[in-house]
């Protein structure tokens, strides 16, 4: 008769074929396919359970076939909360249930506006965007200064776009939509002649224009193309033009702005075509955005609608008539008016700086998102929520626009709305339609549906199989250690999680991930696979292998850990982030995981059939790398028979007090042994032998006899064992 050790080699060392045989089996294939088609479609634990061939399917994947009737009792272990190590299934002394649960999602992913990650990188960008800010305004000023006294003629500083464009921003200019040729003729209108162009303009904003630099009707320059007070008066403008946060540059901008056009104005009107002046007095005045514009134009005309409007010192700060214009030889300001003015604007606008910490927004922001669920709840202003301290802070659909580069001015209200209900991974969405990378980075910031409510955030691996990954790293990290060398080994195990938590966050294509060498060993080891022995080209093959195709690379791996890895993540075949592999209840690497364990129970219960000592050895092989302690082979029954069997001890043995059988256990076996192959394999030697021994199978020699004695052992020989130290 064949020993069992030999029938065992026949199945462990072509183990890959092995499985593949069971595979093709006609009723496993048939199952297996089933299962893989079926189990996306459910939601609820009670779908799950009500379909018997999902629910028995995955119950022998995970050894727990005997207890496939006991539904209520089931059903409490996939209801648990794995988090909370008083919940049912964690209760239970056989961790099979834990893991049973561990591999289905019925609470769901969790639904939420921003993740913290996408809400850390959003406010990151927000705060940083002030720095960038003054930082571009100070880069352009330079190249300007640096740059327009070498300027001679009209057509170069047309030619620059960058000159060009810093002049129409520092007078309030479209960049976009200003002709050129436009700008041309106003720049060499002669100022004297009533007919030029710029004079027919009868705009204020073009005469300022002009004034600001000396260029001839033929574009040609005598002299300097500016003064050192044009100069000024330009690089002041575009500082307050390309200004979004009060600051103390921008204040001091202001002024310099003020000082050099309050003297060239000669009317209300001219005036208040003048945003950067209308803004200086709102400021120095204390207007708030909401008060018109014609409450000042009527305030600096007539006194008595001043007083009534409360705005008398506006007005006696000015020498306007009722008409809006001034009397021969009068100025808009006496020195000591402008000298008024200005210092009623540094007063208040020193509280605007002291209100432009971003702290305060940023608490807001973080506080309101938190609850946000729906797009409605994004664009509830804050003057609208419960919250009266935050009224005067930035909205949060403004805050986040400004953290990708955009503003108010460029996207309203209502297409935040639709940009959040599109799909930023449907080139036809109106997203894409826009064709601009900033708002397409905007709308992925958020997990919107198309409803307008919140769902499940997008990432290269969801956040319940991180979970699962993190847990598998510090088991294989801390196992078997004790003392300090665990306290070190945690400590180190736990800042690897956060890493691999906080990069998954950000990854967004499988290259990504393959190129960052911390995140793929994190991976592998959590999967105790051995990042020394995998190559990056190897790598490469499988994240770029078809997992519904047999014959794809991962799959024809001996090894089914490798498909397993690449179906934790959810990369499409070109390795871009797709909610297509997502799943609902199971992600699509834990079920594959299902459909192999499936496989390997079903080869292991075949082979007990002929022969229960090579289900046990196969078992064993299988289960012996997550043995942490001599309670989990106290606490499974099939492991408990492998060492009794292996030891030829008494069925008294179960009788002992537990901790005396966990310290029989270490007496007669090195835990750690259990992580290496080879010691593995003389236990399955050991077993096979004693087995054959017991049940008469298969040959047995007069040595192994002699040495490990053909009679069971007594219980009180066993106590006295249980109580000696190891050597």
């Amino acid at each position: 008769m064949v020993s069992t050790y030999v029938s065992y080699l026949a199945v462990a060392r072509n183990l890959s074929a092995s499985l593949s045989s069971v595979a093709s089996q006609a009723t496993v294939a048939r199952d297996s396919a089933y299962y893989k088609e079926n189990i996306d479609k459910v939601t609820t634990v009670d779908e799950f359970m009500s379909d018997y061939k999902l629910y028995s399917y995955a119950m022998k994947a995970y050894g727990l076939e005997d207890m496939t009737y006991a539904k209520a009792f089931m059903k409490k272990v996939l209801e648990s909360d794995l988090s909370d190590s008083s919940s049912f299934a964690n209760s239970l002394s056989d961790g099979r249930y834990a893991e049973f649960a561990a591999a289905f999602k019925f609470s769901g992913e969790t639904k939420t506006a921003q993740s913290d990650a996408q809400r850390d990188n959003l406010l990151d960008a927000y705060e940083g965007s002030f720095d960038a800010e003054a930082e571009n305004i100070e880069d352009e000023t330079e190249y300007f200064e640096e740059n327009i006294a070498s300027v001679t003629s009209v057509d170069e500083l047309l030619s620059s776009s960058r000159l060009k464009n810093y002049v129409l921003t520092a007078f309030g200019l479209s960049t976009d939509y200003t002709s050129t040729s436009f700008l041309k003729d106003a720049l060499t209108s002669d100022l004297d002649d009533a007919d030029s162009f710029v004079n027919q303009l009868d705009d204020d904003v073009y005469l300022s224009l002009v004034k600001a630099f000396n260029f001839n009707e033929d574009g040609s320059v005598d002299g300097e193309v500016m003064s050192e007070d044009q100069l000024s008066l330009v690089t002041s403008g575009y500082a307050v033009a390309a200004s979004t946060i009060a600051s103390t540059e921008t204040g001091e901008a202001y002024d310099t702005y003020f000082a050099a056009q309050i003297g060239n104005i000669s009317s209300v009107d001219q005036l208040m075509s003048d945003d950067k002046l209308v803004s200086y007095l709102r400021t120095a005045y204390g207007l708030s955005d909401d008060d018109p514009d014609n409450y000042i134009s009527a305030a600096l005309k007539n006194a008595d609608v001043a007083e009534a409007i409360g705005l008398s010192e506006l007005h006696e700060a000015f020498n306007f008539d009722e008409e809006g214009a001034l009397a021969d030889g009068d100025t808009a300001q006496t020195s000591e008016q402008t000298t008024a003015t200005t210092a009623a604007f540094d007063e208040n606008y020193q509280a605007l700086i002291a209100n432009t910490d971003t702290e305060d927004a940023v608490d807001n922001y973080t506080t309101r998102i938190a609850g946000v669920t729906s797009i409605d709840d994004f664009l509830v202003s804050n003057a609208d929520d419960d919250d009266d301290d935050n009224d005067d802070l930035p909205e949060l659909w403004e805050m986040a626009l400004r953290a990708y580069g955009l503003d108010s001015t460029e996207v309203s209200k209502s297409e935040v709305r639709k940009i959040l209900e599109s799909d930023p991974s449907d080139a036809k969405s109106y997203v894409n339609s826009l064709d601009d990378d900033r708002l397409v980075a905007f709308r992925k910031a958020f997990n919107f549906d198309s409803e307008g409510d919140v769902s499940v955030p997008l990432q290269a691996m969801s956040e319940s199989v991180v979970d699962d990954y993190a847990a598998y790293y510090k088991q294989n990290k801390i196992r078997y250690l004790e003392g300090e060398e665990l306290t070190d080994a945690t400590d180190a195990a736990d800042e690897e999680i956060t890493y691999f938590r906080d990069q998954m966050a950000t990854i967004t294509s499988a290259s990504e991930f393959l190129a960052d060498d911390r995140l793929v060993a994190f991976a592998l080891e959590a999967k105790r696979l051995d990042p020394e022995e995998v190559t990056s080209d190897e790598l490469d093959k499988m994240f770029a292998s078809d997992l519904d195709d047999e014959d794809s690379y991962v799959n024809k791996l001996d090894d089914n850990r490798f498909a397993e890895l690449v179906g934790a993540f959810n990369f499409d075949q070109d390795g871009n982030i797709s909610a297509d592999p997502t799943g609902t209840v199971q992600q699509r690497g834990d079920v594959l995981e299902t459909v192999d364990a499936y496989v390997r129970l079903t080869l292991e219960d075949d082979q007990g059939d002929s022969n229960t000592g090579v289900r046990l050895a196969l078992y064993f092989e299988r289960k012996a790398p997550e043995i942490s302690s001599a309670y989990d082979i106290l606490g499974d029954s099939a492991l408990f028979e492998f060492f009794t069997t292996s030891f030829n001890l008494s069925s008294y043995v179960s009788n002992m007090d537990v901790d005396k059988q966990a310290e029989m256990i270490e007496n007669f076996i090195d835990i750690e042994d259990l992580s290496d192959p080879d010691k593995v394999d003389d236990l399955i030697k050991r077993f096979t032998a004693m087995y054959d021994m017991a049940n008469g199978t298969g040959t047995t020699s007069t040595a192994l006899s002699i040495l490990t004695g053909s009679a069971s052992i007594s219980a009180d020989t066993l106590l006295a064992v249980a109580q000696l130290k190891s050597g």
